[in-house]
């Protein structure tokens, strides 16, 4: 069984900085994508950032500039690095890895269970 487990989450200022963390436990292979989302309170899930196993990166526009992904294949983890973080970056923030079964080339899609980041002052 697999689970991505997050860390890194907690209160900030604005302007501030903050690290998210998730690890992909379990047998997974053939990552294709990890990525991060976020939910605001009474708003729909939206695309935060991804990373390939080949290294490309995108980023939302509301982060670009201010948020970076990476990623380290050999340990299935992923990380978000917050800077100069605003009030409306708060949220649960999600991670996501997706990928293919080798066997069946079904394609996978797990999800985190979430960690809090709220901005405030």
């Amino acid at each position: 069984q697999v689970h991505l487990v997050e860390s890194g989450g907690g209160s900030v200022q604005p302007g501030g900085t903050l690290r998210l963390s998730c690890a992909a436990v379990g047998e997974i292979k053939n990552i294709a994508a990890m990525a991060w989302y976020r939910q605001a309170p009474g708003k729909e899930r939206e695309f935060v950032a991804k990373v390939t196993r080949g290294g490309s990166t995108i980023h939302a526009d509301s982060v670009k500039g201010r948020f970076t992904i990476s990623s380290d294949n050999t340990r299935n983890t992923v990380s978000l690095e917050m800077n100069n973080v605003k009030p409306d970056d708060t949220a649960v923030y999600y991670c996501n890895a997706a990928g293919v079964v080798t066997k069946t080339l079904d394609i996978y899609n797990y999800w985190g269970q979430g960690t809090q980041v709220t901005v405030t002052s």
